[in-house]
């Protein structure tokens, strides 16, 4: 089969795409037929070496998939072939990733596909998805009119965490750049939408929310604690999840008497188990069409090593799909 895999971490270069074994599979596995893959952050800090992890060698890189299952292990029940199922939680723990024709996945990772969705839909909302759900549900626990501040708003995290936000009920104000991302962000339903480049976040935030936000969520690689203390309402809480080499200062006077919480999280710390409690309400989201990508580019599986630089580049506005050539 053809895949794109890595034989030791380095740059979007290193990426070759040639021939590898077809897995096997055990009693608990399932063997899918990838239909389409998406390329995310974290796929390239564990391809790079940036997010060190133990992983096979060679590694397939890629963690999200949409496909349909070709064969079953003798112990798995819940999967048959035909069935089209997704993934976000491979490539990691010592398993290959996504980005080959076919791939080995443990029967306990993988989930129904709702019937109607789209493949390339589906597989590029499915990280943001999963990180929206840790964020605002598993971890900051966002409560029904609610009001939420997202920096970052117009890129795939930031729309997924809008999209999500507005379906619990919450008030969402949101950055963008430009006139087409601020579009973007107001058809997914943000209440404000603040032009970062010409206005005053901090004012702009408190216009919107008087007695501040009660969650910041910050889904840009330069997360500013003083703008969060500003903005952000007693008994606030913070959400940071991206900037791998970002530091800053915690001013704590500010930071406790306004008895703030900050929360920071990685997906790939996520067990099993919540996989699986997340999984049910991503498949809501998908079934009742709560959250949709903005699908910049598709390109064929020969192409993986380009798609990582693009996704390196930071000029992307949107996801990109891999499918097999």
């Amino acid at each position: 089969m053809k895949a794109a895999y890595i034989t030791q971490p380095g740059p979007a270069s290193s990426i070759c795409f040639g021939e590898q074994p077809e897995p096997e599979i055990g009693e608990g596995d399932v063997l899918i037929r990838m239909e389409a893959a998406a390329v995310n952050h974290i796929d390239t800090y564990i391809r790079s070496g940036a997010y060190a992890l133990p992983l096979p060698r060679p590694f397939i890189v890629g963690r999200d998939l949409v496909g349909v299952v070709e064969r079953a292990g003798g112990s798995v029940t819940n999967f048959q072939p035909g069935d089209r199922v997704w993934s976000n939680c491979l490539g990691i723990d010592g398993l290959q990733g996504t980005f080959s024709e076919y791939v080995a996945a443990p029967a306990e990772r993988l989930y129904h596909l709702p019937a109607g969705v789209g493949p390339e839909q589906a597989v590029a909302v499915l990280h943001s998805a999963l990180t929206a759900a840790i964020g605002l549900f598993e971890r900051a626990h966002l409560q029904p009119n609610e009001t939420l501040f997202i920096n970052g708003g117009s890129g795939s995290v930031g729309l997924a965490v809008l999209q999500a936000a507005k379906g619990q009920g919450a008030r969402v104000a949101v950055t963008a750049g430009s006139p087409a991302k601020a579009d973007r962000c107001r058809q997914a339903g943000a209440d404000c939408v603040i032009d970062y480049h010409n206005e005053d976040l901090a004012a702009a935030v408190r216009a919107f929310a008087p007695e501040g936000v009660t969650l910041y969520w910050d889904a840009t690689r330069l997360f500013d604690m003083e703008l969060a203390l500003q903005v952000l309402a007693p008994r606030g809480r913070m959400v940071v999840m991206a900037g791998l080499d970002r530091h800053c200062d915690l001013p704590l006077g500010k930071f406790y008497t306004r008895n703030a919480c900050l929360i920071g999280f990685t997906v790939t710390g996520t067990t099993v188990d919540e996989y699986a409690r997340i999984s049910k309400r991503i498949n809501g989201w998908l079934q009742n069409q709560t959250l949709s990508a903005f699908i910049e580019q598709v390109l064929p599986l020969s192409q993986t090593a380009k798609a990582h630089a693009l996704q390196e580049s930071g000029q992307l506005s949107g996801k990109l799909v891999v499918v097999p050539d």
